[in-house]
């Protein structure tokens, strides 16, 4: 099992506690402690890193639910609607403002963890582009220090990882909303063409960081493990039901 890249963030939030199942006798005394050695905290630091959140276990039973149904959850809004429907304005403007020539890529990447599809290579300076189409004018972050999100930076150290790049940008780029999304919101936040261009992308860059990486590879191994234990546990318990009524 392979996670894509814009999944990856969902697998990487912190956990509050060591996994039960990780717990000896011996950790229990360092979690106890309240003084703890450099090499003490470094093992509380790996244990953590081989835990899954709360969060990332309702993700990973959400893919195993569609692995059993044969479904994908999709989820739609106007904004996603809108981010494909001008992605290519958007990447054309980005060209613009910066002086690229850049073409949407096609394609797709994976290594033994991960999978992903880029929005962008520069294969020339190795520099990746993502896009990001601001809803509007409300939404768009004017500042870099708006741009920064937790799920983004993991998805581009996903593509740093699979494009071996050594930093990638988040683009976020304002268009115009297509009139037949826009209904009942004011106008004037979604018809965005006379501002000056250069207003309207803003720019976060995520630097390489190879340790996260390699973070990211154990996590998808504990993952890999989860998301069986969840499979197995729904063939057991509804194997039963159909034992239940040849009973009955």
């Amino acid at each position: 099992m392979k996670f894509r890249c814009s999944s990856i963030g969902k697998l990487m939030a912190d956990a509050v506690s060591i996994d039960d199942d990780l717990i000896t006798p011996e950790i229990k005394k360092i979690i106890d402690s309240k003084k703890r050695t450099d090499e003490e905290k470094a093992l509380i630091t790996d244990l953590k890193n081989k835990t899954l959140s709360v969060g990332a276990k309702t993700y990973i039973r959400e893919l195993a639910a569609q692995e059993i149904f044969g479904v994908d959850f999709q989820i739609s809004s106007k904004a996603i609607e809108k981010g494909i429907e001008v992605e290519e304005e958007s990447i054309q403007l980005l060209n613009r403002v910066r002086g690229l020539s850049l073409k949407k890529n096609t394609e797709r990447r994976s290594n033994d963890f991960i999978t992903g599809e880029c929005d962008l290579f520069d294969s020339h300076i190795k520099r990746g582009h993502d896009i990001k189409s601001s809803w509007s004018i409300q939404t768009f972050p004017i500042l870099v220090t708006d741009c920064e999100d937790k799920l983004y930076e993991w998805q581009m150290r996903g593509y740093m990882a699979l494009w071996d790049a050594e930093e990638w940008e988040v683009n976020y780029c304002l268009v115009d909303t297509p009139d037949r999304l826009i209904g009942f919101d004011n106008m004037e936040l979604h018809y965005v063409s006379h501002i000056p261009e250069h207003m309207r992308v803003t720019t976060w860059t995520v630097k390489r960081d190879l340790e996260k990486e390699a973070a990211i590879f154990e996590k998808v191994k504990v993952a890999r493990e989860y998301f069986k234990s969840v499979i197995a546990e729904f063939d057991q318990t509804h194997a039963m039901n159909m034992a239940l009524r040849k009973a009955a």
